[in-house]
């Protein structure tokens, strides 16, 4: 029988409740709080703490706190790869991030999400959907990616856009719901 954390990884119905995903967003959790209070100049001490939080990410991972994330090891980021300040990443399932990819503030990156039937929502089961961020992508401030999004490489996402559907490369795309307002030169 499959653990609670093999449904959810599986985006299976899984519940968000049991006592080792509870443990490990807790473990999560201590660590954004160091993270949060961390300093600009403490750079060693941010470094421990990111690795620790995000053990698959690329070098120069450049956060500006107050950052947010359920578990961190759900995510797999490139290198230097930059989120501005107060960006949220619902890592139920994976969100794979290439390298040199910008965030402006208050991005919402989720992969979670809930099933339609009232009667199965509920019972407090939840899904999700994974995410995967092409490389040097710039995402605007203020945008939701919802789950199972891609976006291409190249891309740019105006400010404010909530990404319903799959984005392709080298495009200029904005928008609720976003789509494609142009092409870009490679």
């Amino acid at each position: 029988m499959k653990t609670e954390k093999e449904k959810m990884l599986a985006g299976e119905l899984y519940d968000p409740l049991d006592k080792q995903l509870s443990d490990e967003r807790l473990q999560a959790r201590l660590l954004l709080k160091e993270l949060n209070d961390s300093r600009e100049d403490q750079v060693e001490e941010r470094s421990r703490i990111l690795k620790a939080l995000i053990p698959n990410a690329g070098e120069g991972l450049w956060l500006q706190p107050p950052f947010y994330c359920d578990y961190g090891y759900n995510m797999v980021v490139g290198e230097r790869v930059f989120f501005n300040f107060n960006c949220v990443v619902l890592d139920v399932m994976e969100v794979r991030i290439g390298s040199r990819t910008l965030f402006g503030p208050n991005v919402q990156v989720y992969t979670a999400t809930h099933p339609m039937d009232h009667k199965v929502r509920a019972s407090g089961v939840e899904n999700a959907k994974p995410i995967n961020i092409g490389e040097d992508v710039w995402v605007g401030g203020s945008v939701v990616i919802c789950p199972g999004v891609s976006i291409g490489d190249r891309s740019v996402i105006g400010g404010g856009s909530v990404v319903t559907k799959d984005i392709p490369a080298d495009v200029f795309a904005a928008g609720n719901p976003c789509r494609v307002i142009r092409h870009l030169d490679k």
